[in-house]
């Protein structure tokens, strides 16, 4: 691997205590991938173990660098032992996520030590990675969806009702009726409406789905007339492409073997997994957004009142605004804290609004 300018026999302290940190998140990096092959199987694990390798001829790199120098071992950085952590203790995508971030920030490109091959690794790793991620947010995505817009819908819109509600003056225990009522009928139709919506695409996407019995009649289909031509130009080939690949599915078809038609990219027919399931997506679309509106709630639950809830309950809607915006940012291989502020920003804006609207309608009032 050449280096991108002549070595330099002396390097300067700063130097060293720039190339041993690298070291120390080479040799971090490397097993954390190690780690997450070991909770993984079959293909997925050799590319795992494949990166980590690569990792390996990193860390070579700047012990070569160091010299003897690269006895003294240095703790790696902060966001480096997160990943270490979290990939002992989950292995899921959230880490496969926050890897595929981090490498997305090599330091590489601006370093002069470092190699061109360096670089171009780290942004393939990027690569790589994000493709591992993006199978596990297949997965989860629609019972993820489903709670994480259940959980936000439940802070902002209690959060709003309540400072809105209190803001005109009624007593505590209005609010607090308020607040656990808005609780119940939001968590209901919330998961009402993610049923119906999972249920609807489900149908919509299965009718666009070809029939696999199709596949036990085409034996016996018109060689001459060859009509299977016609699906796979309604599927958008060409008259020409389309009667070739009829011709060679009709031959293998006579043949035992046939294939499932497919579409006209080769893609076989899948069960939309990435939607979820309509139960799955209501149950977790109920329980997180009971679980978001119970918080603003709860000042007035342990008996707060006044001015002294109203900042009480903002401030904890504020912290888990926060925590799930970043939660978003790191499994959508976003920055966490741009996520993160802008749910807070949306949040305390909604908020922001009823309760102005409740003072001015409690003044009407009064």
């Amino acid at each position: 691997m050449p280096n991108r300018i002549e070595h330099r026999p002396d390097p300067s302290r700063k130097d060293v205590r720039r190339w041993r940190r690298y070291l120390a998140n080479e040799r971090a990096e490397g097993e954390t991938y190690r780690l997450l092959a070991a909770k993984r199987g079959g293909e997925e694990h050799d590319i795992l173990i494949k990166l980590a390798d690569s990792e390996r001829r990193h860390e070579e790199h700047w012990v070569n660098k160091l010299g003897p120098l690269a006895e003294k071992k240095v703790r790696p950085d902060f966001e480096t032992q997160v990943l270490s952590f979290f990939a002992k203790h989950f292995g899921s995508v959230f880490v496969l996520a926050l890897m595929q971030n981090f490498e997305a920030r090599t330091p590489y490109a601006e370093d002069p030590d470092a190699t061109d091959q360096m670089e171009a690794d780290e942004r393939v790793h990027e690569e790589v990675v994000r493709s591992l991620a993006t199978r596990s947010r297949a997965r989860m995505s629609g019972t993820f969806r489903a709670a994480v817009f259940g959980a936000n819908d439940g802070l902002v819109s209690n959060l709003a009702l309540v400072l809105g509600v209190g803001a005109t003056g009624v007593s505590s225990a209005v609010v607090l009726t308020t607040g656990i009522a808005g609780l119940l009928a939001g968590a209901l139709s919330m998961a009402a409406g993610e049923y119906v919506s999972v249920s609807s695409q489900k149908e919509l996407l299965n009718a666009s789905t070809p029939n696999p019995d199709t596949n036990n009649k085409l034996p016996a289909l018109d060689v001459n007339e060859n009509e299977l031509a016609l699906v796979y130009r309604a599927r958008g080939m060409s008259e020409a492409e389309a009667k070739q690949k009829a011709t060679i599915t009709l031959k293998t078809a006579r043949r035992g073997t046939q294939p499932v038609p497919v579409d006209h990219h080769g893609a076989q027919p899948s069960d939309h997994e990435e939607l979820g399931t309509p139960m799955g997506a209501a149950a977790s679309s109920f329980m997180f957004f009971a679980i978001g509106a119970l918080i603003p709630v709860l000042p007035w639950i342990f008996g707060l009142e006044g001015l002294i809830a109203v900042v009480v309950a903002a401030v904890i809607v504020g912290f888990a605004l926060l925590l799930t915006g970043g939660i978003v940012g790191v499994l959508s291989g976003a920055t966490p804290w741009k996520r993160a502020l802008r749910q807070l920003l949306i949040g305390y804006g909604a908020a922001a609004v009823t309760y102005v609207l409740g003072l001015a309608f409690g003044g009407v009032v009064a």
